[in-house]
């Protein structure tokens, strides 16, 4: 990315931090904490969720079939299907149905997809949004910020000033009720005059041809019944199996997306229907001026469309994102998302996490690449998607292949000289960070010098100019000595024949060369509880080039972390790690990057630091052994890839045993998120993101308190947004 683009993308981040980013955060922190709610009172929520995408994986699996089955049964039941290529056919298709009358629609992200609106209103037709949301964005003229919540970037002042202008009403409208109501009225009247209703599914059951739809209004029932015409359009992937499959479906879309326990309305259409219309009608007196007409010949089309889909299904990286239901937890439960909405980090159509996989689907790489970026690969959505979609995979192999789909004029040398495995038109910014592990390496050879030159203006000027570090975050400082070098020189102090425990401490490249105390006290703190630790060379865990899309890389550092470890792992020796982020890579990412058996065997045997001392401390180990904390007052920050493990309330338990007073922070993300935060396009979403953090940090409860963080990201991020320097908490039981 050239420095004008970088300029370009900070700019526009700026203004939507500006002038949308209050509302979208206000309105997801609502949807967030509805969700909490509504899932935890589910008796078995990860159940459900199993259910829910075992049904989907089945339905895609044998997705041919089951469009030949519900074309049956709709055609038996008088309607038609119409099985579109792409959006050109389906919108080419709808308009010869529709000819030119009015027509009204409910909300639907697929008619968005393939820009319905459009194509009719090209072909003479005249046609309404009916949905509140969706009316407010087609009065405005503006592209949907949320796939649930359209106009969530909107205030109720904004939409009031709006209405005002465009419709300029007898009175003013100010309220909530009054903007509601008025809309209801006007749009009531676009109902009644219209012959065509339009409406998306959020299923279609193949036994039966049903139409399933999940919606807070009443409009899409108005559209289907007061009209001669419905026209129902849906990607293919909407299709399941039989009406018995959309339980877990109903139960799951409200809760997960808006935090509804069931949303307003669940509809169940298995057209044609045969209620009655208002077809057109002439008056027949004040208040009640159309006259209804029979509804038995209604006329109903399903347009279901591919439009990349069905490669999708072809593509084993892709096929998951067909599973989602378009809930939107993703994208409320993203901390970048919260703070700027869908008009960054969406695409064409599409917004949030699992955008990146639609956009790369059906509108291409070139649309997903605008705003791939913000995806930081912090794991969290995954436990709130509730067909557990692995989104942040999703969004490392597209990130990949916008990386190799740029050629670069010294391809040759670069790969030649660079230590990663990438081409060489990988952007200079994301190799940089890619290949932190070299960086760390030379910084520490050569360090305190190294240190020095890094942070002259001059350096930074240039860093900042050529490769988009920004100069206002402070670059890490290395250490001359390594952790692996100290611990090479010192060596245990637990002998085998005493010790309770042996284990594999893993020295992750931050440990290693910049914060080689928070190793130093793992060590201490684990031999005065009687574990004999040893420290391999094991190099990066493919974290870094993993988060700039480098997958290639990513394997090779894992296969090379494997070999380290191995032999610890083979002798019945447990791997305790510091960062979190590298945990989840034993935990996650290694299941696609290391053989199976490889995979397995790390995962079983890797613990998180505090989550190993919590283990010796219920299996024996004394709490005694470690410094008393005497009521020290401590605010902690835990982590955002060690909640979504679970491993959040043993470091909480292990700080209170040994006596400290703990207070936690409820903010899910600091907004460093590894070198994200560096990025100069991203520094001020970075910190805005963090202020919520810094706030809760610097209460009167909190202002004097000791801060403690257990991940790197949030060290940092911290270390920047306070005056006191934080740590890790593993030190605090250190008794040096």
């Amino acid at each position: 990315m050239s420095a004008d683009n970088r300029r370009r993308k900070a700019e526009h981040i700026r203004h939507l931090l500006d002038t949308e980013g209050d509302s979208v955060h206000e309105n997801t922190r609502v949807f967030n904490e509805g969700r909490y709610e509504s899932t935890a009172a589910l008796d078995d929520y990860e159940a459900l969720k199993d259910e829910a995408r075992g049904i989907k994986e089945d339905a895609i699996e044998r997705l041919p079939a089951l469009i030949d089955e519900v074309t049956e049964a709709i055609e038996e039941n008088g309607g038609t299907v119409y099985l579109a290529d792409d959006a050109a056919d389906a919108n080419r298709y709808i308009s010869e149905v529709v000819d030119g009358r009015n027509a009204v629609k409910s909300k639907s992200m697929t008619s968005e997809e393939i820009e319905v609106n459009e194509a009719l209103e090209a072909s003479g037709a005249n046609v309404w949004e009916t949905d509140l949301a969706e009316f407010v964005l087609q009065v405005a003229d503006e592209a949907p910020s949320h796939i649930v919540a359209p106009a969530i970037h909107k205030s109720r002042e904004e939409i009031a000033a709006l209405f005002n202008e465009v419709f300029e009403p007898d009175e003013e409208l100010e309220t909530a009720e009054e903007l509601t109501r008025f809309a209801r009225e006007y749009l009531g009247e676009k109902i009644l005059d219209a012959e065509v209703g339009m409406t998306g599914a959020n299923f279609v059951t193949a036994d039966t041809g049903t139409l399933a739809l999940v919606t807070s209004e009443g409009n899409a029932r108005k559209c289907v019944q007061a009209t001669d015409t419905h026209i129902a359009v849906a990607g293919v992937e909407k299709v399941v199996p039989s009406v018995e499959d959309l339980q877990p479906f109903v139960e799951l879309i409200g809760r997960s997306g808006t935090g509804q326990d069931i949303t307003s309305y669940v509809s169940l259409f298995t057209p044609p229907g045969d209620s009655p219309t208002f077809g057109g009608g002439d008056e027949v007196g004040p208040g009640d001026d159309r006259e209804l007409g029979p509804g038995d010949d209604r006329d109903f089309h399903l347009v279901l469309i591919d439009n990349g889909r069905m490669e999708m299904r072809e593509d084993d990286q892709l096929r998951e994102t067909l599973y989602c239901i378009r809930c939107s937890a993703c994208a409320n439960s993203c901390a970048n998302f919260q703070h700027v909405g869908g008009h960054a980090f969406g695409g064409e159509t599409y917004s949030g996490g699992i955008a990146t996989g639609w956009e790369a689907g059906v509108h291409g790489q070139d649309s997903a690449a605008e705003f791939n970026d913000l995806c930081t690969g912090c794991s969290r959505c995954v436990n709130q998607c509730p067909v557990k979609i692995d989104i942040p995979w999703i969004n490392t192999v597209v990130r990949d292949r916008i990386n190799r789909g740029k050629d670069g004029d010294l391809d040759f040398l670069v790969e030649g000289l660079t230590p990663d495995e990438e081409p060489g038109g990988v952007d200079p910014q994301k190799r940089l960070f890619g290949n932190f592990d070299t960086l760390a390496k030379l910084g520490s050879a050569f360090a305190p010098l190294s240190n020095w030159v890094a942070q002259a203006g001059p350096a930074r000027s240039v860093m900042e100019r050529t490769l988009g570090v920004d100069s206002r975050r402070e670059l890490p400082a290395f250490e001359r000595e390594s952790l692996v070098d100290w611990f090479e020189e010192r060596g245990p102090r637990v002998g085998p024949d005493e010790a309770r425990r042996r284990v594999a401490l893993y020295p992750d490249t931050y440990t290693n060369y910049v914060r080689t105390e928070r190793g130093k006290a793992a060590v201490r703190v684990l031999e005065a509880l009687d574990v004999r630790v040893d420290i391999p060379a094991a190099g990066e865990s493919g974290r870094a080039p993993l988060s700039q899309g480098m997958v290639a890389t990513a394997q090779s550092n894992a296969e090379a972390v494997y070999d380290a470890l191995a032999p610890a792992v083979a002798a019945g020796r447990d791997v305790v790690v510091i960062e979190p982020s590298d945990l989840a890579m034993f935990n996650r990412e290694y299941e696609r990057l290391l053989e199976e058996d490889s995979y397995e065997a790390l995962d079983g045997n890797s613990y998180e630091i505090m989550e190993y001392v919590y283990g010796l401390l219920e299996n024996g180990a004394s709490i005694d052994a470690l410094p008393d904390g005497d009521g020290e007052e401590v605010a902690y920050h835990s982590h955002c890839q060690q909640r979504t493990l679970g491993l959040e309330p043993h470091t909480v338990a292990v700080l209170e045993d040994a006596g400290f007073d703990v207070t936690t922070s409820d903010v899910e993300c600091c907004g460093m998120a590894g070198s994200f935060g560096y990025k100069s396009e991203y520094y001020e979403l970075s910190m805005d993101v963090g202020e919520s953090l810094g706030d809760q940090f610097t209460t009167d409860d909190t202002a004097d308190r000791t801060v403690v963080a257990s991940g790197t990201s949030c060290l940092e991020q911290l270390d920047a947004l306070l005056t006191r320097r934080p740590a890790h908490p593993v030190r605090l039981l250190d008794e040096r």
